[in-house]
């Protein structure tokens, strides 16, 4: 049995008495069974010491070993435990969604199953959601296996985003009615704090402490999960730049090529007059530019009827929202 680690923090985290107890810890798991005790026993103690009597879901993502098992045995004399399963491996952003839909606790704390962070920090967690912030990043401190990649994709996210977080997917902590806003798609918890920051809602930072994995494998390696991420990262900027005003893109596109059909019409009319040249691919040239652009920019008015309706759709559901609230 390894020993706990306790980050070194001067003083004690100032959390009032009600948010000690209205939070839930969301920990997704998948093929954790070497760890998983470690995991229920440490997460208890750090609540016992801290005096914390929030809720733990840990979230079985179809694991093909004994994690779920395991973690009953755990913890089957401490009733804020409890076991979420998925019959199949679904993904981190599922496992998320299935735990925040399980729990009526208004702060989620999202924390790896495999230890590589320390469950003492999650009272400093709280303390800035008590300060008043709606979500909060682990900014991770240590050696870290996949550094540069890491390091890219953050620099990449900042600079599309202007997210004022250095690390997107660490340790985090927010307010579940944030989660409440944002469809997640598959894979996109790693996104979960750009579209939260989209939304309006105030993100910090804090600096944690990065542990070696004690047991396993990561279950985020190789150079397909950076081309996934990539891919995904281009989709959440288009959706967050242009699905609001799509005719802004396709639009812009479409009036470009037509525009640019039109010179090259010009140019191939001047060659015909002036000069006795007649060159065929310009016509086709012509047609090409001037077809896809009309298409483009007819495309842009139906995406932006799209829209309209999205946000009507959006409008009628934050006023229903706002209506239960006052209920």
């Amino acid at each position: 049995m390894s020993e706990v680690r306790t980050p070194s923090r001067a003083g004690g985290p100032a959390i009032p008495q009600e948010l000690r107890r209205d939070f839930a810890v969301v920990v997704p798991a998948y093929n954790e069974a070497p760890v998983v005790t470690d995991l229920v026993r440490e997460l208890r103690e750090a609540f016992r010491e801290h005096d914390l009597h929030g809720e733990v879901l840990l979230v079985d993502d179809g694991s093909t070993d004994d994690t779920a098992e395991l973690a009953r045995q755990a913890a089957a004399d401490w009733p804020a435990f409890r076991v979420l399963e998925h019959r199949k491996n679904l993904g981190k952003t599922e496992a998320i969604v299935t735990a925040a839909r399980a729990t009526e606790r208004s702060v989620l704390v999202i924390f790896d199953a495999d230890l590589q962070h320390s469950p003492h920090e999650i009272p400093l967690f709280l303390e800035k959601i008590a300060q008043g912030w709606d979500v909060v990043c682990g900014r991770k401190v240590g050696a870290y296996d996949k550094r540069m990649v890491s390091t890219v994709y953050n620099r990449l996210s900042r600079l599309l985003f202007d997210v004022p977080a250095s690390d997107l997917n660490s340790m985090k902590a927010f307010r579940a009615s944030v989660l409440q806003e944002i469809p997640l798609r598959h894979d996109w918890h790693r996104f979960f704090v750009v579209l939260a920051h989209d939304r309006g809602h105030s993100v910090t930072e804090l600096d944690i402490e990065l542990y070696p994995r004690r047991a396993g494998t990561s279950k985020y390696s190789g150079w397909w999960r950076v081309v996934v991420g990539v891919m995904d990262l281009l989709s959440v900027w288009f959706l967050l730049v242009f699905s609001r005003k799509p005719l802004l893109l396709f639009g812009t596109a479409g009036a470009a090529m037509a525009a640019s059909g039109v010179l090259v019409g010009i140019a191939a009319v001047y060659l015909r007059l002036v000069h006795q040249v007649g060159f065929r691919p310009l016509l086709t040239l012509v047609l090409l530019l001037v077809t896809v652009g009309v298409t483009l920019v007819g495309f842009g008015l139906l995406a932006e009827m799209v829209a309209q309706l999205r946000q009507e759709v959006e409008d009628l559901r934050a006023r229903k929202d706002t209506r239960n609230d006052r209920s």
